[in-house]
């Protein structure tokens, strides 16, 4: 059966998207088999603090910088042209990084574009190319201190705040595995 070109369209842009979900999941996470299920072996990043081969990569963002106890990534538009079996996104990005500076934690926030040449191979869409573009960044000062609860409430178990490795959302999706 023959795919129409609009539908054929329709279906790879959203399995560009949702690699891009499952990539920001996988490093916020710090879960190697997220990121690398996005990217192609071949593939290449930079970031402007650190490029190189997706090895390279991998090995940099899993495990990740102990200093950086908690991350989140919050993806918003994609722009995604779509050429044959290669496709460009621009996808706008905030991200929050928890920084342990030894004396004290900061909150640091950040926001750009990552600009991905996708390749499709096999009928599957991945990252061949990276670039980080950085719009703007923002210190927040010394992080709040979650062993106190929220706004002057406890935490009624310890599962609430969250981390890059080991924390609730794991067992929450490993629940549909587990099924």
């Amino acid at each position: 059966m023959t795919i129409p070109d609009e539908l054929r369209d329709i279906v790879a842009q959203h399995q560009i998207r949702n690699r891009l979900v499952g990539l920001a999941r996988g490093e916020d996470r710090r879960d190697a088999t997220l990121v690398r299920a996005a990217f192609w072996p071949d593939a290449t990043t930079d970031f402007g603090i650190f490029a190189g081969s997706f090895d390279e990569y991998l090995a940099w963002v899993v495990p990740g910088a102990a200093a950086v106890p908690v991350t989140q990534h919050l993806l918003g538009q994609t722009l995604i042209e779509l050429d044959d079996d290669i496709a460009l996104a621009e996808t706008h990005v905030s991200a929050y990084h928890r920084v342990d500076y030894g004396t004290e934690h900061r909150d640091i926030l950040l926001g750009g574009r990552y600009l991905d040449t996708f390749q499709q191979r096999d009928d599957e869409w991945r990252i061949l190319q990276r670039t980080m573009l950085y719009d703007w960044t923002q210190d927040l000062g010394t992080a709040a201190d979650w062993s106190q609860g929220l706004m002057g409430a406890p935490f009624s178990g310890d599962h609430f705040t969250g981390t890059t490795t080991h924390d609730h959302s794991v067992a929450f999706f490993g629940r549909i595995t587990a099924s």
